[in-house]
């Protein structure tokens, strides 16, 4: 793939590009991956991309792997512990929101399943759209504002619709790889089987 047929957004960082060309726009179907990946959009907020996915690995360890279970009962100690932690992106109001995702995650997780509930709003098969230039993707979608209306009622924080829309589009709950990119026909290909 030539970087003037690539997604133009990555450029040519080989961190960014092979997040282009080996993840983004992947249908994700494991509930925990999910999460994760709402999570780390959650610590994008104000941030680029960029910048969280040069600390991701810092965050899983700091996270213990983004293991909800665990997470769901941290309190004060790990909020310290991680506010100290130079590896990540030290934001009080996301790491306790952390905390009550992963509560919300396993109640929905016990009532439906977090992948089913996120599926749903796709009927379980990625929505494949068809732009052909990076200003004609959307910030948000009405889709991501329901969705985002759903998970607040869930109890889920740092989930607004822009970040909802990103991390649909990351998640492969839609295709927005551009026409001209090789991975859009890929990637659709991936998404014919559905949850």
């Amino acid at each position: 793939m030539t970087a003037q047929t690539r997604c133009p957004w990555c450029g040519d960082d080989p961190l960014y590009v092979a997040y282009h060309d080996e993840e983004w726009g992947v249908p994700e179907y494991d509930g925990r991956a999910l999460w994760e990946k709402l999570i780390l959009d959650g610590f994008q907020a104000g941030l680029s991309w960029y910048t969280i996915l040069k600390k991701r690995e810092n965050f899983r360890a700091a996270f213990e792997g983004f293991q909800p279970e665990k997470i769901a009962h941290w309190g004060e100690a790990e909020i310290d512990r991680l506010l100290a932690d130079p590896g990540i992106v030290r934001h009080r109001g996301k790491i306790t929101a952390t905390i009550s995702n992963a509560q919300a995650y396993l109640k929905l997780e016990e009532t439906q399943g977090f992948a089913a509930f996120c599926w749903s709003y796709v009927d379980g098969k990625p929505l494949q759209n068809h732009f052909a230039s990076l200003a004609d993707i959307p910030g948000a979608s009405p889709l991501a504002h329901q969705m985002s209306k759903d998970l607040k009622k869930a109890g889920f924080k740092f989930c607004g619709p822009t970040i909802t829309y990103a991390w649909m589009q990351a998640c492969g709950l839609v295709n927005d790889h551009l026409i001209t990119c090789p991975r859009h026909k890929s990637v659709a290909a991936l998404g014919k089987t559905g949850i």
